[in-house]
């Protein structure tokens, strides 16, 4: 999830929603009316809107049979005090949109919910009626949520869309981090593995009578991961536990092994081809995954301080209701609000 997102769907819990609010500072002078829980710069979050995501949380708890917090207890006020955090930085985000000339039509909102629909419940009104009211969702709080998300992707557009990656910073990653690029070396074997030497003794025996390998790795083999296709797999230097790994690079091709003992019985190995050299993957076929991975990291880093700014903005922005400020806040609100 992009941290400036608030929601990545309509009908996401609560727990997660409120994982990435980060609310204001509390500072603010502006009084709290009785039908609200903050004020962000003149915007009221009421607590009908706290009611509803509320609602909308224990509807979520009753969904996964999990109690919901009882009025008056710990949980239940943390639990509050993330839903007020999550409705002031939506509050602070519509604010900073109106400040960047960014806007959420009506139709926009119709052709999400509409995608929504499609992809999620098969293009079934009846089906998202009654997921909305599973969820606690009206039309009203599903609009303004889908409001909310597209809102965000807005402005996460906007704040990286200068993002930029510059071959040197793509060379500098590549030089720093060449493990990632390097593939070490490999080897095409088959083995078989079963639990005591005496069965790997007669196996052994047997191949060396010249029994097919492959028919015995599907018979006998207890590795669930090679014995259907005949006890084949390709390892890499280092991957296979150390007995394993020393035996299979070291013989000769098409040569079968004694058996070797580890901790997960006795394997008897055949290597099937030479072995593979390790190789470095060059840059240039290197360089469109490096740039992702930055741009990504540039996208974050422009994201990350905006939202950091966003938060200074509003320290002395947000005043709150008595009783609803984060803990942080709650004795500086308490001196300026009512």
């Amino acid at each position: 999830m992009k941290p400036i997102r608030i929601i990545a769907a309509a009908l996401v819990v609560l727990s997660v929603l409120v994982a990435t609010a980060c609310g204001g500072g509390g500072g603010g002078k502006e009084n709290v009316p009785t039908d609200s829980v903050a004020v962000v710069d003149g915007t009221q979050v009421t607590k009908a809107q706290l009611t509803a995501l509320l609602e909308r949380a224990k509807k979520t708890y009753k969904s996964q049979k999990r109690a919901f917090p009882k009025a008056g207890t710990a949980e239940y006020q943390a639990l509050q005090t993330q839903a007020v955090a999550f409705l002031v930085q939506r509050a602070e985000y519509d604010n900073r949109a109106s400040d960047m000339n960014i806007k959420v039509t009506d139709k926009e909102v119709t052709d999400r919910i509409n995608q929504i629909r499609t992809q999620s419940f098969g293009g079934s009104q009846k089906k998202l009626d009654q997921q909305l009211k599973a969820q606690g969702y009206t039309p009203e709080t599903l609009r303004e949520d889908i409001k909310a998300q597209l809102i965000s992707e807005k402005i996460y557009n906007e704040v990286t869309k200068d993002a930029k990656v510059s071959d040197a910073a793509i060379q500098k990653y590549y030089n720093e981090n060449k493990s990632q690029f390097t593939t070490k070396e490999s080897r095409d074997v088959r083995h078989i593995l079963v639990k005591s030497k005496a069965k790997a003794d007669t196996l052994y025996k047997q191949i060396k009578g010249g029994a097919d390998f492959a028919a015995l790795a599907k018979k006998f083999s207890i590795d669930p991961g090679s014995k259907d296709k005949g006890g084949l797999l390709t390892i890499q230097k280092g991957q296979t536990v150390a007995p394993f790994d020393k035996v299979a690079f070291a013989l000769k091709t098409n040569a079968v092994s004694t058996p070797v003992k580890t901790q997960y019985g006795y394997h008897i190995i055949k290597p099937v081809s030479a072995v593979k050299a390790a190789s470095v993957q060059p840059l240039k076929d290197a360089k469109a995954q490096i740039q992702a991975t930055l741009l990504e990291q540039a996208k974050n880093d422009a994201i990350t301080k905006w939202t950091n700014d966003t938060k200074d903005f509003f320290a002395k922005k947000v005043s709150y209701g008595t009783g609803y400020a984060p803990p942080a806040a709650a004795t500086s609100a308490a001196s300026t609000t009512g």
